[in-house]
């Protein structure tokens, strides 16, 4: 066959196809209804099944062109973002204002948030008052220590204020019906929940307790010096000038935090980063939140039956039974719960405890030259039957390497809790 031959008869098998698939039937899938999951791709959508798909990529293009003009629309109505260099806002249908972000010029370290900023002037709108701090409104900020909350702020998201390592004090003006501060710690309004102990609140607390003074410009200087007499910004054990006696007072003045006995809950990420190491949890916290100690410098956790108020340190033996334990009324541990807090030696789980998040006791035992430390066991008041009832997150439990392979600690089920209350 000549090549003029070989292509006349190419085209005219080509048509033949053409017309042919203009007269074909629509396909459709027949697959039935049971068996559909055994078809489908996970990540993708179902298929259609005795649909036909002729024209669906235009009603697709259609359907998208709605949203997006729809979405639109609606974004332009109920949401205005307004920012200056330093502040982002957003506004809120009463009227008031949320701040999405802060960014810092370089020199503010005493942040006041109550009302909207001009972007133009700069000045203040006393007509529109922040009533919301959304998540990661400051992030990674690391000039700010003092931060002041006007009375119309509500809303604090729990990531709010997030990787600022040098916060010192974290207040609330006076007038505030929503939330309040005990000495610089943010609460709820009622104390029934803490929200937030701020990263380096404890350099207020060397101040206050004598460890260290104010400088000529208003700024915080340690007082603490090393054996050679250099300037050190923290005490972390004994040493040749400051003895056991003098660290355990240190311990108590700065690094230990008593919650008011009006606490019921434990905010998401409330002492996440901070140095507190002694910790007092009143009887009655149902909840501690996802985050909630997470490494947190945190040795000893203990529990306290008493009446105490905001500001008040737990004295063991005056007025407060103490037990070295998560509280007997906790319902509720959120994921990440005490992630990294490898200082605690003991975990006692109460019979009240209904469910434990994901990765709460993460790498809280590890595994050294002398053996593991750590959490060591878990001990748990249900039996290993009642147990079962309590839900429970990937990998909650704390794991080691041993050498060969992960091995997680053991479960001591029915078991007594320590008790060294004093009354």
């Amino acid at each position: 066959m000549s090549k003029k031959e070989k292509k006349k008869n190419d085209d005219f098998l080509a048509e033949e196809a053409k017309e042919m698939d203009a007269q074909a039937p629509e396909h459709e899938l027949d697959i039935p209804d049971s068996e559909i999951w055994t078809y489908q791709i996970e990540g993708l959508q179902a298929p259609a099944i005795n649909v036909s798909y002729k024209g669906q990529r235009l009603k697709k293009l259609i359907v998208v062109a709605i949203l997006v003009v729809a979405i639109s629309i609606s974004m332009f109505f109920s949401v205005r973002i307004v920012h200056n260099t330093e502040y982002t806002f957003k506004m809120l249908d009463d009227g008031t204002c949320e701040l999405v972000r802060f960014s810092n010029p370089g020199d503010v370290k005493d942040l006041v948030i109550d009302y909207y900023v001009d972007s133009k002037t700069g000045e203040k709108n006393h007509e529109i008052p922040v009533s919301s701090i959304g998540e990661y409104a400051l992030n990674c900020d690391e000039v700010i220590s003092t931060i002041t909350l006007g009375k119309d702020v509500k809303s604090y998201d729990p990531k709010a204020i997030y990787s600022c390592w040098w916060i010192i004090n974290v207040f609330v003006d006076d007038e505030n019906p929503y939330l309040c501060d005990v000495d610089g710690v943010l609460y709820n309004k009622d104390l029934t929940e803490v929200i937030f102990y701020p990263n380096d609140h404890d350099k207020y607390l060397r101040l206050k307790n004598g460890y260290a003074e104010l400088d000529e410009n208003g700024e915080i200087r340690s007082l603490l010096v090393d054996d050679k007499g250099e300037y050190m910004e923290e005490l972390w054990g004994p040493t040749e000038k400051y003895d056991e006696a003098y660290f355990a007072k240190y311990n108590d003045e700065v690094r230990t935090y008593s919650l008011p006995s009006t606490v019921v809950k434990i905010g998401d990420l409330a002492f996440a980063y901070s140095n507190v190491r002694t910790i007092y949890i009143p009887d009655a916290v149902t909840e501690i939140g996802m985050m909630g100690f997470f490494k947190c410098q945190i040795a000893e956790l203990n529990s306290y039956i008493g009446e105490l108020k905001g500001g008040d340190a737990v004295v063991p033996g005056e007025g407060c039974a103490v037990y070295p334990s998560l509280p007997e009324s906790l319902e509720r541990l959120g994921s990440d719960a005490f992630t990294y807090d490898s200082q605690l030696t003991y975990l006692y789980l109460p019979a009240s405890l209904s469910y434990i998040g994901h990765h709460a006791f993460f790498e809280t035992v590890v595994r050294g030259d002398d053996g593991i430390s750590g959490i060591t066991a878990v001990n748990c008041a249900r039996s290993e039957d009642e147990f079962k009832a309590v839900e429970t997150g990937d990998e909650w439990a704390p794991k080691y390497n041993n050498g060969i392979l992960i091995k997680a600690v053991e479960k001591v089920y029915s078991a007594q809790r320590e008790d060294t209350a004093q009354s």
